[in-house]
């Protein structure tokens, strides 16, 4: 595997798709850093799980949105691994409401999360991957920041930023050749779809033209793809995975 020996940190890696996303980078061969705000039990409970496969992990707590928890957390890859190959900018919340409700801290709060702390990531783990080989910066957006959705105006606000984000680093640092990407999941099952109504879940359904949501080792096969040596001509790109609901 091209990925053997590799260091990637994965925000927000403790639950869902960040969860899956670490896995699978740890069966490509890849040290783990798990990035986790309040998830504790889980982040630990997946470090065993990584060590399984024969790759080591350590599972850090910090805010991402907080510039120096987010340089806390990148000194941590380094202390313990030495270097970072790999960054996936996956930590993201929501805070739904139509704009008229919404309030400016819930605003303020997922902008900072979801864009803010896609920035200060990478600020802080930049220097590093320039050294790196095979350097990877892939960032989670989604296809609410493309189409929009009612009730998400910070949510979408902050997607559409990521975007933007990747294509201008993207462009700032391909001679030194680091890749940034992005990936963008459309409807995917999580413990979140589980819960809601099957009408709901059924009427969603009919817009995507593949007829069913995605999971999230789907998602997490895209950014392994993206990270490997098969990508490496690929920079400033966005990779819808939404069975094709914004062809």
């Amino acid at each position: 595997m091209d990925s053997l020996n590799r260091v990637a940190i994965i925000t927000g890696g403790a639950v869902g798709i960040g969860r899956a996303i670490a896995i699978e980078l740890a069966k490509e061969g890849c040290d783990i850093v798990i990035n986790y705000n309040t998830s504790a039990e889980k982040a630990l409970t997946l470090v065993e799980e990584i060590e399984k496969y024969g790759r080591h992990a350590i599972a850090v707590q910090a805010d991402v949105g907080n510039f120096e928890d987010a340089k806390r957390l990148v000194q941590a890859a380094i202390d313990q691994f030495g270097g970072i190959n790999i960054l996936v900018n996956n930590a993201g919340i929501v805070a739904d409401n139509l704009m008229l409700r919404m309030t400016e801290e819930q605003f303020d709060k997922v902008i900072n999360t979801n864009l803010k702390g896609v920035w200060n990531m990478s600020k802080h783990a930049l220097k590093y991957l320039l050294k790196a080989n095979q350097g990877r910066i892939i960032n989670i957006t989604s296809v609410s920041g493309i189409m929009g959705n009612a009730g998400q105006t910070n949510y979408s606000a902050a997607k559409a930023g990521v975007i933007g984000l990747t294509k201008a680093l993207a462009r700032e640092i391909a001679s030194r050749g680091v890749t940034v990407n992005a990936v963008a999941p459309g409807f995917i099952e999580t413990s979140m779809t589980a819960s809601l109504p099957t009408e709901t879940v059924e009427s969603w359904k009919q817009d995507i033209p593949l007829k069913r949501f995605g999971s999230v080792e789907e998602i997490a096969q895209s950014v392994a793809f993206l990270a490997s040596e098969k990508a490496a001509y690929i920079t400033g790109h966005v990779l819808t995975v939404d069975g094709g609901i914004v062809m």
